[in-house]
């Protein structure tokens, strides 16, 4: 018998899931949802929770206005209403249909008067209590606040920040909106919270990495009590049984290895910047545990249980699977970012050779059995079943036009899934396991660039060497093989001619005088870094995307191949280290002459570059 509080859990957390009517979508519906259900809601401590709420202590002496920033579902609401009831305001006020409060508190100096806006695009154009006359009269004070201090008077405005902007921009144009417009967007484009121009700190959220959310969103979710219900409502062959697909998805979320992989994603989406707010990683984690692609709205309840084990599809419900919305339909799936960005990897539609001779041949293959064994057969819910052989049996000995083949291949993309969140790390040199996204070197990446980054070391010089390698080959348009200096090319008419053969100059991978190529950190990520001198350096980002791309036309990818944009990229770098090079020239002066020296490069059968001096004379 299942409990009522076991389905009433099942229910809440269903309400962060993708589904049309979402109850958990808006900080202010979730607390009412949560009483109705008689659950607490999921919280947890926010990164710049703390930092917030000491703007706000009576005892602070200088005081300054404070704007909540973001993307939507990043927790600006929450933010909002712990400082309003740190502050001592009505809870009863704060969940009413009102966005504008004001509270006056005491303070050593006198009564201070707090302004909330908790949701800056939701507030009316003109307020029905009269305290203010209209949304541009509000907000022109609250500028006015900014520009002239007053010791009596603070905002809190939480508004997403193409809102922030917008609205300052539609303002009236005085000296001090003028003034506030240039402050908030020098703070956005910074990525600064404070500025001296202004009593003013902007906190954007959308900053904080989506890993660390992550941790505190998925501690919160599966450590709620709720899980205890279930567990305590116990079904045989139902609901939370040995075999409850819910059960076992909430059992391998919960595992170190499944956790690790699936965070691993995240910091690669910080990585190529990306951000998933808190709203989007709920919605996952309920699609992860619940999805199902024959439940309704593709979201199991805790009733449906018994009647899929009845029918045998249990193996619908996947956990790898709805980890990229694979229960939802294409069109529903698509317009989520956090499955968009998700996909991104193409786990599931990339692979190796090897990878997929266990899958295909693994049962039969005596060398590919213990891998088959292990990583399908193992898996009683979601590996090898009855209906995986047959498909198997029917690709292996069927002809390439047989339609039966698109159901193997759909199975194939729900194993590789399977496998990237199965091999054991004792494996993943040997099985390749990013070769099962399109980021093969992302494994690297995370642990050759950014770990010894991040420890203050520096990057082992071979990583280096192929990164320059291929900068080289975009750089000069051939294949050169050279890794140790960097070459700076171009034609005789313009610089970004796909093939350069003027040589302006080498700057050495290893530091020679004020010269260097280097792996840096740069505002906590990796940046490729070219020194010319000790005034005069560019850098480039270099996130994920940008690693994997230098590094496959090292290997010998085509430029353009892998990524259009990656490559007008690295062009417009080539464009900026040439302007560096110039400028390092005109600073070093140079005796006049009636010789003009070219260096035109050419390769030799190994590929390594040879330069050869051309001298023309001029009257």
């Amino acid at each position: 018998m299942i409990s009522q509080q076991a389905m009433r859990w099942i229910r809440f957390i269903r309400q962060y899931g993708p589904i049309p009517r979402n109850d958990n979508m808006y900080d202010e519906h979730i607390r009412k949802s949560a009483k109705r259900a008689g659950i607490r809601p999921l919280a947890f401590v926010h990164p710049a929770e703390q930092d917030v709420l000491d703007l706000f202590r009576s005892e602070r002496q200088d005081r300054r206005s404070v704007v909540l920033t973001g993307t939507a579902g990043d927790g600006k609401s929450h933010l909002c209403g712990k400082i309003w009831t740190l502050l001592g305001g009505s809870e009863t006020q704060w969940y009413s249909d009102d966005v504008y409060h004001t509270l006056d508190i005491p303070t050593g100096g006198g009564m201070l008067t707090i302004h909330v806006i908790r949701d800056l695009t939701a507030l009316p154009p003109h307020d029905a209590k009269g305290r203010y006359a209209d949304k541009a009269e509000l907000l022109t004070r609250f500028c006015d606040c900014l520009c002239e201090p007053d010791e009596k008077v603070q905002f809190l405005v939480a508004a997403n920040d193409g809102q922030l902007v917008e609205n300052l921009h539609r303002l009236p144009t005085t000296d001090n909106v003028a003034r506030v417009r240039t402050i908030v967007e020098t703070l956005l484009v910074d990525g600064r919270r404070e500025g001296a121009e202004a009593p003013l700190t902007l906190f954007n959220l959308s900053r904080v990495p989506c890993a660390a959310l992550f941790d505190l969103a998925l501690d919160v979710f599966l450590e709620h009590e709720g899980w205890s219900e279930c567990y305590a409502s116990e079904v045989v062959d139902g609901f939370f049984g040995n075999r409850c697909p819910i059960r076992h998805n909430y059992e391998l979320l919960k595992s170190p290895l499944v956790r690790g992989r699936l965070r691993l994603l995240f910091e690669l989406c910080d990585c190529n910047e990306l951000h998933v707010p808190i709203r989007r990683m709920l919605l996952l984690f309920a699609n992860a545990i619940l999805g199902h692609a024959d439940a309704k709205d593709r979201l199991m309840q805790a009733g449906d249980v018994s009647m899929f084990l009845q029918k045998g599809t249990t193996a619908k419900a996947s956990l790898f699977n709805n980890l990229f919305g694979g229960n939802l339909s294409e069109v529903r799936r698509d317009s989520l970012e956090v499955f968009d960005y998700l996909n991104r990897f193409r786990i599931g539609h990339e692979t190796s050779n090897r990878v997929d001779n266990i899958l295909i041949f693994g049962e039969a293959d005596e060398n590919l059995k213990p891998y088959f064994d292990a990583l399908l057969r193992a898996d009683s819910m979601y590996g090898a079943d009855d209906s995986y052989y047959a498909a198997q049996r029917s690709y292996v000995e069927g002809d390439d036009a047989d339609p039966a083949n698109d159901v193997f291949l759909r199975l194939l993309i729900s194993q590789r899934r399977g496998l990237f969140f199965k091999i054991q790390p004792e494996w993943e040199q040997e099985l390749s396991l990013w070769e099962l996204t399109v980021f093969k070197y992302a494994g690297e990446y995370l642990e050759k660039v950014l770990k010894p980054l991040g420890n203050g070391a520096r990057v082992e010089r071979p990583f280096l060497a192929r990164l320059v390698k291929g900068l080289n080959r975009i750089f000069v348009g051939m294949l050169v093989n050279s890794d140790r200096d960097l070459l700076l090319a171009t034609s005789i008419s313009f610089s970004s001619s796909k093939v350069s053969q003027v040589l302006e100059d080498r700057i050495p991978v290893t530091p020679r005088l004020n010269e260097r190529v280097e792996l840096v950190l740069a505002n906590g990520k990796p940046a490729l870094h070219v020194q010319f001198s000790q005034a005069i350096s560019a850098s480039l980002p270099l996130n994920l995307t940008r690693y994997e791309f230098l590094s496959r036309v090292a290997e010998g990818a085509l430029p353009g191949s892998f990524s259009r944009e990656c490559y007008e990229d690295m062009l417009a770098f080539k464009s900026r280290l040439l302007t560096c090079l110039n400028e390092r020239r005109r600073g070093e002066g140079g005796a006049e002459s009636n010789t003009v020296a070219f260096h035109l490069l050419t390769l030799d059968p190994a590929g390594n570059p040879l330069d050869d001096v051309v001298e023309v004379t001029h009257g």
